[in-house]
């Protein structure tokens, strides 16, 4: 298997060249990881080719309407002192398309006077967890045949359900860490499976809500005695939970980028690693609030044989899974070859975000990449 592992052509990168786009910039959502997702579209605003790109500012409140922004309100979306910004519902509605007729956006004023905000090429979602990354808001775009960055209604759901998604990659012959799943009516009939949960599994384990991300709801854990917990943390983000084996093995990353037309998957040149220096895990505060116990190290020190194993099973999962746009594609590497750990279809994409540095040190600066995500989207061809 083969793949590239380096920058887009040129040619590829400054495809539409001097027809100016306008794109709407989603962001903020339902989900625990609002906040993150809020800094993420700033990062991408501050950085995005003006001179190719108009950007209309949409984001969604903890509460799901749909606002119109202004620049100016992104400005203060920084993670400082831990502390994470909020889209505020103004009194403002967008209204996306009627039909798949036009791909003009409207907006609804304070006042209730409605306006349009013009012709949209296409939609770049900056949205994490579910409402956002589970394909929900990827189904509503399709209705309208408004083109999107990233992956579709399946890859989307698929990818986003822990438990679905390891069940596909273990059936195309992927590695992946052993697991059990629990629902919570499950435990409600049976209280005492909880105590069960553990067999035919390695300790550490890791509890993991099966559709969540940014690490909201996993726990660690250690012995049986702290299954119970950990499932109420777990059960608190989804009512469907999974209890992996740990893996013992480095825990690496690379960046999975849609080819042009029909060419197959990019990979990133190098791969990242999560190198532990005093913490159990790559948790929330570790990813986004700078905990100490972690650092990055990029580009991780792996074999030509390691990187070629890791690439070659990103781009099986990539395809397998039916993702599109983009994926972060985590793995452990293992004495017998890497184990995939999760697909993140839309992965932490902040300046400083591994998915960004993995391209960053591959070639492709954050301003390109924004671009290639754009153009990929404009060129998709349709699902059906």
């Amino acid at each position: 298997m083969t793949a590239s592992s380096s920058r887009p052509a040129e040619a590829d990168v400054q495809t539409g060249a001097g027809a100016r786009r306008t794109v709407a910039l989603l962001f903020g959502g339902r989900s625990s990881e609002h906040g993150i997702s809020c800094v993420t579209a700033a990062g991408v605003l501050r950085s995005i080719d003006r001179a190719r790109f108009d950007v209309i500012l949409v984001g969604i409140t903890k509460q799901g309407a749909t606002v119109l922004m202004r620049e100016e309100d992104l400005a203060g979306y920084r993670l400082e002192a831990g502390a994470l910004p909020e889209v505020h519902d103004n009194g403002t509605r967008v209204l996306w398309p009627a039909s798949t007729a036009t791909r003009a956006v409207t907006v609804i004023d304070q006042a209730g006077s409605l306006r349009s905000l013009g012709h949209v090429d296409a939609v770049l979602p900056m949205l994490h967890g579910p409402y956002g990354e589970d394909g929900t808001v990827q189904g509503m775009l399709d209705l309208v045949d408004l083109p999107y960055v990233g992956s579709g209604v399946l890859g989307s759901a698929l990818c986003m359900d822990k438990h679905a998604v390891k069940t596909v990659l273990a059936d195309a012959g992927i590695a992946v860490a052993p697991w059990r799943t629990i629902t919570r009516e499950q435990l409600a009939q049976d209280p005492y499976l909880a105590e069960r949960l553990d067999e035919g599994l390695r300790y550490p384990l890791f509890v993991k809500p099966a559709r969540a991300g940014s690490s909201v709801g996993v726990s660690r854990v250690t012995e049986s005695a702290q299954l119970p917990a950990a499932l109420d943390v777990a059960f608190a983000e989804d009512r469907t939970v999974l209890v992996e084996s740990g893996v013992t093995g480095r825990e690496v990353e690379i960046a999975v980028l849609e080819g042009r037309g029909d060419d197959r998957p990019r990979t990133s040149a190098v791969i990242g690693e999560i190198v532990f220096t005093g913490r159990d895990f790559y948790d929330f505060e570790a990813k986004y609030l700078g905990a100490a116990g972690v650092e990055l190290e990029l580009p991780a020190k792996v074999t030509d044989a390691e990187f070629a194993a890791i690439r070659d099973a990103a781009v099986l999962a990539f395809e397998v899974t039916q993702c599109a746009g983009l994926a972060r594609i985590d793995f452990f590497l293992t004495e017998d070859g890497p184990v995939l750990n999760e697909i993140n279809t839309l992965p932490g994409f902040t300046p400083i975000s591994m998915y960004p540095r993995l391209w960053q040190e591959s070639g492709l600066g954050y301003t390109e990449l924004i671009t290639e995500l754009i153009e990929l989207a404009i060129a998709k061809k349709p699902a059906y």
